[in-house]
C-alpha cells in the first residue's frame, strides 16, 4: 500500500455534502483505506494499493460525483513526491506568515507552480483569479504550511 493525498478543489465546509467525514466515507467505499483529513479544506490523507496517481483522482472524482453530487476536481499526489517536493525547498527557506504568503499550485496537467508574495500587499481573491488565468480551472492551491503539515500526517501513518 502506498500513501496520498487527495487534493479536493473548492471544498466549503459549510457544504454538508464538503464534510470530511462524508467524502472519507466515499473513499472508503472506493478502496482507499487508512483515511485522514488535514485541515478541513479538501486534504485527505489515505493508503491505496493503486500505484497510478491520475487512475485515483478520476475514481475519486467520479465516486464524489455520484455519492455526493460534486463536481470538484480532484488532484492526488503520492507520499513520495511530496516528500521530494519538501525536501526541495522551493521557497529557500522563507517561512509563511506575516512578510510572505507562500503557496503551491497543483495542477491537473502539470508540475506544481510556486508562488512567493509580500503578504502586506496582496489579497487572496485577485491571487486566486490570475492563478487561475495563467493556469486554467483545474488546479488546486495549497498555503506552504498546509503542504508542510499533509506531509506531517503522511509521516505519521
Amino acid at each position: 500500500m502506498a500513501n496520498y493525498v487527495a487534493l479536493i478543489r473548492g471544498i466549503m465546509p459549510t457544504n454538508p455534502n464538503m464534510r470530511n467525514a462524508r467524502l472519507a466515507a466515499v473513499m472508503e467505499n472506493v478502496g482507499c483505506t487508512d483515511i485522514r483529513p488535514v485541515l478541513a479544506s479538501g486534504n485527505i490523507v489515505f493508503s491505496s494499493k493503486s500505484r497510478s496517481t491520475t487512475a485515483l483522482a478520476a475514481k475519486l472524482e467520479k465516486a464524489f460525483s455520484q455519492k455526493l453530487g460534486l463536481a470538484n476536481d480532484v488532484i492526488v499526489c503520492s507520499q513520495t513526491d511530496l516528500e521530494a517536493l519538501v525536501k526541495k525547498d522551493p521557497f529557500n527557506g522563507a517561512t509563511h506568515g506575516k512578510q510572505w504568503y507562500l503557496m503551491v499550485t497543483f495542477r491537473k496537467n502539470g508540475p506544481p507552480v510556486f508562488t512567493q508574495l509580500d503578504a502586506t500587499k496582496t489579497d487572496s481573491p485577485s491571487i486566486m483569479a490570475d492563478l487561475e488565468k495563467r493556469h486554467g480551472k483545474q488546479i488546486t492551491t495549497r498555503t506552504w504550511n498546509t503542504v508542510c503539515k499533509i506531509v506531517a500526517k503522511m509521516q505519521t501513518a
